[in-house]
């Protein structure tokens, strides 16, 4: 019986698969740790992720590799030391974060997304087309939306994670987001 549970489980994350190709990298990654998480048994892991953590985790990891990926762009083509300088603290920071999301997920067997997803991807071609202090508008713009939506996620979610080891990480690095939203505020109220 134990035989045919393993079995049946294999056979759906090889369908899932299959099914799986036309899905953004955040999706496919989300759809594998519901089958994860549903699949009772199948891991040996020490820690199990639940879904409100392992959905976090994707999340922080999308828009973690995403302030690295624009940051980086920013770092050659921002025309304002303020905002060179502003993208250099981002790829640092958000490096250093988005390591510890791997870790975490690692040990909890959480897929993460091997890229950022559509709408990031969508938003990186958008600003890669602008150059000077348009560019620099559209990058400070950027950072403000998005430090906003990740302090609201990471605001949410520490209220609804259990994991202690993931809320430790929420609760250290909240501060720094926040920190990040004014820094990114300020500079784009500067560039007017």
């Amino acid at each position: 019986m134990k035989k045919a549970a393993v079995a049946l489980s294999a056979l759906a994350l090889i369908i899932w698969a299959c099914n799986n190709e036309t899905k953004d990298s955040v999706e496919k990654a989300d759809s594998a740790n519901s089958a994860k998480i549903d699949s009772p048994g199948v891991t040996n892991e020490p820690i199990k992720a639940d879904e409100e953590s392992a959905s976090f985790m994707v999340r922080a990891a999308d828009g973690g590799m995403t302030e690295v990926q624009l940051s980086q762009m920013a770092q050659s083509k921002a025309a304002d030391a303020k905002v060179k300088g502003f993208a250099a603290m981002m790829v640092h920071d958000h490096s250093a974060a988005n390591d510890q999301v791997k870790m975490l997920a690692n040990q909890r067997n959480v897929t993460l997304p091997d890229s950022v997803s559509a709408d990031n991807k969508k938003k990186s071609g958008d600003l890669s087309k602008k150059s000077g202090k348009a560019f620099d508008k559209a990058y400070m713009d950027a950072m403000v939306k998005d430090h906003e939506g990740a302090v609201d996620l990471f605001e949410k979610s520490a209220d609804k994670v259990n994991d202690t080891d993931l809320k430790t990480f929420i609760n250290n690095t909240l501060p720094k987001i926040k920190m990040h939203l004014d820094s990114a505020r300020a500079i784009r109220k500067s560039l007017k």
